[in-house]
């Protein structure tokens, strides 16, 4: 290492001569041999020489040593001890103007530098952003395409600065996007289709370079980077498949991107969506159905993917998944189908094409995130279809298993959904064959229990199919009512003071349906539900005055004959 001491001690004291640049050029590449030999060792004595404050001088008053003493401050900056002592060394500030550099080997070696002594230091990073160092590695990658360690550097140095927003905001300013679609398109090695996706997904992070990554482009280049990798098995190229995947999702979570990449159903990615579904790979399966189910996120785009024939594709992709399926594509695509199903003229063509029992196949699934989205389509396809619901409300399979799935205290969601899709059969079809069924399969107990949720959406829509069913069919459930003391529940919750106005009022409906009954009027008697009745006549809502009001005229009716 003496050798090393003598080259440290030149660079310390430097001539301005010809002969000094010689000898500061032996230096300098006396040092990178030492760290190719022992970078350790050799970082320790330069940290101990202080002879980086020498480099700062090199880079701004020797341009003719300066493209080396850049090379030999990346080579010093991959030790991780050593960028502490860069920063001391204010060499970052001396490094920046540089990046305006012609000479392709002084920016590949500054870039270089640079973003070792900055990774991970989120200060640095703001630093050089403040700098406009973006405009700096947008232009290079510009006016270098071809020079692919240059191109690498600085994707490199993008992926680190591209989570700070006002990076973001700065790139968004340039023409980044359609430098990096033409990056993409070119890219023939796995590694570098990596950083550039990397890159991308982080930027897609950003509403406005969502927008103009698609307007470059985007979607036609990973389009074709799917279908290239589609059939290896090459764990690198399954990698690049997934993100690219992940990047398609990512650019439909913007609103505008979303409606870009739609167009009208013309858009590269729609049109490649049924490829997707219809694929043996199953990441392909699901970027399709995630598609679907961004893309349905708007009204208009849900009515021109029914029209177009989407529902079939996605009902033949959940049969495949039905016995050991993936629970991530079942998911994807019973989210899609519910999103499908909310604009009115849907659910009326879906209900047509057998999505109501198709899905039913599903009803056996073990999985949870599956159950719960099942249940949450169901519903949304019952969602004021009379006939669909009084068809599904007398179906005892489902029945059977909804009841299972109010039992269950493992998954408060699954749970939830269940009673949900129980009252929602009930309100949507009026039926007296739909309560009957409701009760012989022993689940009108949960409507009761669900009456008294913490929620109050849960809470309203058991009181209201509670009330429909007993203005339907009293007699075949007044029973079940006094076991589940529904009465002494709803007393309860008029009494609560926190109780909401909306509940209060739906409570009171369902209470004078109720008084219908001689063996319930006369718990609400003696229970003394009068009471509260008459306070609630003066409550500040005029909606629950006016139906405690009501009650209260019921409850003071003289006696009167009552079915046994």
């Amino acid at each position: 290492m003496e050798s090393l001491n003598l080259h440290l001690e030149h660079l310390r004291f430097d001539g301005g001569d010809s002969e000094g640049e010689e000898q500061i050029f032996k230096s300098l590449d006396g040092v990178l041999q030492a760290l190719a030999e022992d970078k350790h060792k050799t970082s320790s004595l330069i940290a101990e020489s202080d002879v980086l404050p020498a480099f700062a001088r090199l880079l701004q008053s020797n341009p003719l040593c300066a493209v080396k003493a850049a090379e030999v401050l990346a080579e010093i900056a991959k030790n991780e001890e050593m960028k502490t002592h860069c920063i001391d060394a204010g060499l970052v500030p001396v490094l920046i103007p540089l990046l305006d550099s012609t000479d392709q080997e002084m920016l590949l070696h500054v870039g270089r530098a640079i973003g070792r002594i900055c990774y991970d230091n989120n200060d640095l990073q703001e630093q050089l952003v403040g700098a406009e160092v973006i405009t700096s590695l947008v232009r290079i990658m510009s006016n270098y395409p071809d020079n692919e360690p240059l191109v690498r550097v600085n994707l490199l140095a993008l992926s680190n600065l591209a989570d700070i927003d006002t990076a973001k905001q700065a790139l968004s300013k340039t023409r980044v996007a359609e430098h990096l679609v033409h990056q993409l398109r070119a890219a023939n090695h796995h590694e570098k289709v990596e950083i550039i996706l990397e890159v991308l997904h982080t930027l897609a992070e950003n509403d406005a370079l969502k927008s103009q990554l698609v307007e470059a482009g985007i979607q036609e280049a990973i389009v074709e980077i799917l279908q290239r990798l589609q059939d290896s098995s090459k764990p690198e190229d399954v990698c690049s498949l997934k993100a690219a995947s992940d990047l398609i999702v990512s650019l439909l979570l913007g609103d505008e991107s979303m409606q870009q990449l739609f167009a009208e159903g013309n858009g590269v990615i729609y049109q490649s969506v049924g490829t997707w579904l219809a694929s043996k790979h199953t990441q392909l399966q699901l970027t399709g159905a995630l598609a679907i189910a961004n893309f349905a996120r708007n009204d208009s785009n849900c009515v021109r993917m029914v029209q177009l024939g989407i529902v079939r594709q996605l009902l033949d992709l959940l049969e495949q998944h039905v016995e050991s399926g993936d629970v991530s594509v079942q998911h994807a695509a019973l989210s899609a189908l519910r999103n499908l199903a909310i604009p009115v003229a849907n659910k009326v063509q879906m209900l047509d094409e057998g999505v109501g029992q198709r899905i039913q196949m599903l009803l056996r699934s073990e999985m949870p995130p599956v159950q719960f989205k099942l249940l949450g389509t169901l519903r949304m396809l019952m969602d004021g279809q009379a006939d669909a619901a009084e068809e599904l409300g007398q179906d005892p399979v489902l029945l059977h298993r909804l009841v299972q799935w109010c039992d269950s205290n493992d998954h408060a969601g699954v749970c939830g959904e269940a009673n949900r899709l129980l009252a929602s059969l009930l309100r949507h079809s009026c039926s007296q064959e739909v309560v009957k069924a409701i009760q012989e399969a022993q689940a009108m107990k949960h409507l009761v229990s669900m009456a008294t949720s913490e929620h109050a959406i849960m809470q309203n829509e058991a009181l209201i199919a509670l009330a429909i069913a007993s203005a339907v069919n009293l007699e075949i459930i007044k029973d079940t009512f006094k076991e589940a003391k529904l009465v002494q529940n709803i007393h309860k919750l008029l009494q609560d003071e926190s109780t909401g106005p909306e509940v209060k009022y739906n409570s009171i409906g369902l209470l004078c349906s109720l008084l219908n009954s001689g063996d319930l009027r006369k718990e609400a008697e003696e229970d003394k539900m009068k009471e509260t009745l008459e306070k609630l006549c003066g409550h500040i809502n005029g909606n629950v005055a006016k139906q405690a009001l009501m009650a209260v005229q019921i409850l003071n009716e003289e006696h009167r004959l009552f079915e046994p």
